[in-house]
């Protein structure tokens, strides 16, 4: 099962009972509705919801766990635990894409939103409604293959201070960009990182963000295919507010690339941004989501097992037509 969640300016209102959820239309926040695609098990588009984002998703979801199809998480680890780990609800990993298809007004949205996002009353809210009210968080910037900065080593949030301590670090970093773009690196990259953290979390998420496919180091599909093996979900945050273009090789169905070659594992989603008004609204949305950490019942179909509806190599076969290597 997949979601993917993108923002839906033609949502439509419905009565005001079970307001967070519904099957046959949306709700009535018009400022801040997203549509929400449950994929079917040979990953195709299913069922549409919309959701509000904030203390209704929070309030309403979480607590009840009524969102069809979507179970509250485990209270116990799957991970091995080590001596003297800290328990938290998930060690999340945020890898942000900062190639040069990114413009800096792009890069410097991305990282404000982020930013507010962890300081803001629904993220904190979220928080209370795990088992052990804290999440680890790791933020690193990517581009090539062997480009991977890390710009907040863990840190564990379980409330307001700790949170604006996290949110300063990533404001008072200077923006920067890099070459190529290379989502199975960043995923290399991140997977190391939660051996190497004295967290043990209920669960393990890498969230990607990015304007581009992968064109710069292995295969993305195998890469990930390692990570679920490791019982790692990947949420993706495909960035699509400017039109393709050549020159920086966007392609037009990001988000089916990233629905069906980057994200995978229980309850793994993509939030696809289409409005750069919404930017910050959609990253927001996605922390809460990865932090109240609804999974599906039933089992995840691996990608591997349906037929992507888009060439996972696109993005290596667009560079190779273009510079021959």
């Amino acid at each position: 099962m997949v979601t993917s969640i993108y923002p839906d300016p033609d949502a439509l209102r419905q009565p005001d009972r079970n307001r967070n959820v519904t099957n046959n239309g949306c709700s009535g926040f018009s400022t801040a509705d997203l549509r929400v695609t449950i994929a079917s098990y040979d990953g195709r588009a299913a069922v549409r919801w919309c959701v509000s984002i904030g203390a209704v998703l929070v309030a309403g979801a979480m607590t009840a766990g009524v969102v069809a199809g979507i179970a509250a998480p485990n209270s116990k680890s799957q991970f091995a635990d080590t001596k003297d780990a800290q328990a938290v609800d998930v060690e999340l990993v945020i890898a942000v894409d900062v190639s040069y298809s990114m413009d800096m007004d792009e890069l410097a949205v991305q990282r404000e939103g982020y930013a507010q996002a962890i300081i803001s009353k629904e993220f904190l809210q979220a928080l209370k409604y795990g088992p052990n009210s804290k999440v680890a968080v790791t933020y690193f910037e990517w581009s090539a293959v062997s480009d991977q900065r890390i710009i907040i080593p863990w840190r564990v949030i379980e409330g307001p201070e700790s949170a604006d301590a996290v949110a300063n670090e990533i404001m008072k970093t200077p923006v920067r960009r890099g070459s190529r773009t290379s989502i199975s690196g960043a995923i290399s990259f991140a997977l190391p990182l939660f051996e190497q953290n004295p967290y043990r979390g209920l669960r393990r998420v890498i969230d990607i963000s990015g304007d581009g496919p992968n064109n710069n180091g292995p295969p993305v599909a195998g890469v990930r295919e390692a990570a679920l093996a490791k019982g790692v979900t990947i949420n993706g945050l495909p960035i699509m507010v400017k039109e393709p273009s050549y020159s920086t090789m966007d392609i037009d169905n990001l988000d089916l690339y990233y629905e069906d070659c980057v994200i995978g594992g229980p309850g793994s989603f993509v939030v696809t941004i289409k409005d750069r008004e919404k930017f910050k609204e959609a990253i927001r949305t996605k922390l809460i989501l990865e932090v109240s950490g609804r999974t599906p019942e039933h089992r995840t179909v691996p990608v591997a097992e349906k037929e992507p509806r888009i060439d996972c190599l696109i993005g290596e076969k667009i560079w190779q037509d273009r510079w021959g290597r």
